[in-house]
This record gives structure tokens, sequence and C-alpha cells, in this order.
């Protein structure tokens, strides 16, 4: 069984496709651990806050069938399948880590976004925060203290996950 954490984001009615993503994937993985939800501007384009957070599970399903799934999901909740990197979208799914996993293919793991982008290394951060990155052997509350924190704005907000 694998540890995988696993971001989401949102920025076209959030709260919703944030419930609904968290529904699906434990309807696929079961029980989650989740982060805080954190909000953000977005960033690469000019559009609305993005919700963003992470969640971890335990997984005997392979990288490419996770990420096949992840997919899927997307696009139950209307994402369209050719859907441009830097534009506003309903929901987000991108497999951070499997496990300690370093591979190319079907996706780069661990993501590198975990470096780059507050709104994922903040809360993979409150979740793991003694777990090692697989490259650079650094916890993610090390890499957190160190992020240059004036590159993005990102705060902590209260979720209401009542649907």
């Amino acid at each position: 069984m694998a540890k995988i954490y696993i971001s989401i984001g949102s920025n076209i009615e959030p709260h919703r496709y944030i419930r609904l993503a968290i529904k699906e994937l434990t309807q696929l993985l079961g029980p989650l651990a989740l982060s805080s939800v954190y909000e953000s501007e977005a960033v690469g384009f000019n559009g609305d806050n993005f919700l963003n957070m992470v969640v971890a599970a335990d997984s005997d399903l392979a990288v490419d069938e996770l990420v096949h799934q992840f997919k899927l999901i997307e696009r139950r909740n209307g994402r369209a399948a050719n859907a441009q990197k830097f534009a506003p979208r309903t929901l987000d799914l991108d497999l951070l880590l499997y496990d300690n996993q370093v591979i190319s293919s079907p996706v780069v793991l661990p993501r590198a976004e975990i470096l780059t982008n507050a709104f994922v290394l903040w809360p993979l951060a409150e979740l793991a925060p003694q777990l090692q990155h697989p490259t650079t052997a650094m916890s993610y509350q090390t890499l957190w203290q160190q992020y240059d924190k004036s590159q993005q704005r990102l705060w902590p907000i209260t979720f209401d996950w009542q649907l």
C-alpha cells in the first residue's frame, strides 16, 4: 500500500467543487487526511482566487491508474479534457507524491510544484511536516520555513464542509 498526497484546487465555485472532490476521492481511496483549505491569488494568469488543499491517503492503485481516475473526477466535475494550464478551473487534482518514488512517467513525481508553489507546499507541510522530499531530503516543514513567502499571497480560510 502506497502513501499518496494529492493537491486539490478550484477557482470556479471552489467551495462546491472542493467538497465534491473530497467526496469522490473518499469513495475511490477510503479515509483521507485533510490539510486546511487555503485561498491564493491565481498564478500564471489573471483570474479569481483559488482555494487549495492537500489530502493524503493510502492506495493500492498504480500511479497511472490514480492519474487516470483523477482526470475522470475532474471531467465529471466540469473540467474540459483540453483545458489550458493557466486558466480558471472547476477542479484540479494533481498527484504530488507516491511514497518516495522519483519517476518521470506517466507523471513526474515528486511533482515540481511542491517546491515552487506556496499553495502546494504550505498545506503539504501542514499535513506531513516531518516527511522528507524524495530529491532534496529536506522535510516539508523545513522547505516551507525556507520558502520565499513574498512570491505568492496565500492565507488559510475557514471552510464549511456542509453540502
